[in-house]
């Protein structure tokens, strides 16, 4: 485990020189895709799209889920790099439903527009507690949003959901976290307050579930943000000091 951090912290080092070494063609296709937006695309430098999916592992052919997908940027990118061969469902909890209805967005329905783009791509919406799955999926994946299903909004069972992914995942799948950093030893109360997520509690919780932890990242590692504030203190929140997690189910 300690070998896989390394890497992942010297692949970050090397980001910050411009040195990284290029992904692999078919990730680097995906975020060249004509498709995503420009609201998307220049996020990209903060975000490093095609490092996260490297780290993540998904490849062509896999099935993917984008769970708490806001809106789409992880999960175009997805789709294309699974490839006609793979799946991609983004999973929409019930926290927004009736904000969606007021604006005249169907919530059994979402990304009607990408699902036209992208014909390897579905939608499920149904409560966190109960993910579940079509069929046993190769990644389930967490973006900035994982310190949210602790706040009283999303009325989440976190431990269920947890295990709930574990379960849903093949042997060997793999639970992809990244998310705000808290001060380390923050606390529970991080989550609601600053909307980050103490790095310690995320391990204890997935862990519980059944995952072992395989790999940690330092790209998106920011020494000069301030992790006791709320991260709409910090302006573009791309800008914070983030967490980069893998776990795995054995198998």
């Amino acid at each position: 485990m300690k070998r896989v951090i390394l890497i992942a912290g010297l692949m970050g080092a090397a980001l910050c020189c411009g040195t990284a070494l290029a992904a692999p063609a078919y990730i680097e296709k995906a975020v060249s895709d004509a498709a995503r937006p420009p609201e998307d695309t220049k996020r990209d430098a903060q975000r490093l799209p095609a490092q996260m999916v490297e780290f993540a592992g998904i490849k062509p052919g896999m099935s993917v889920v984008d769970l708490l997908p806001g809106t789409g940027y992880f999960t175009r990118i997805f789709a294309r790099a699974v490839g006609p061969k793979g799946h991609v469902y983004a999973y929409f909890g019930p926290q927004y439903d009736a904000r969606l209805k007021t604006q005249g967005v169907d919530p059994d329905n979402q990304f009607p527009d990408l699902k036209r783009i992208y014909p390897n791509l579905g939608t499920i919406h149904g409560p966190l507690n109960g993910f579940v799955t079509p069929q046993k999926v190769d990644v389930v994946w967490i973006s900035d949003n994982y310190h949210d299903t602790h706040n009283k909004s999303y009325a989440a069972d976190v431990p269920g959901m947890n295990k709930a992914v574990f379960a849903s995942l093949k042997p060997g799948g793999v639970y992809v976290i990244i998310d705000h950093r808290a001060v380390k030893g923050g606390g529970a109360g991080t989550t609601e307050a600053l909307h980050r997520m103490d790095e310690d509690i995320a391990k204890q919780e997935i862990e519980a579930a059944g995952f072992k932890l395989v790999a940690e990242s330092k790209m998106l590692t920011r020494a000069d943000d301030d992790n006791t504030k709320r991260i709409f203190e910090e302006g573009e929140h791309d800008h914070t000091d983030q967490m980069v997690l893998k776990f795995r189910k054995p198998g």
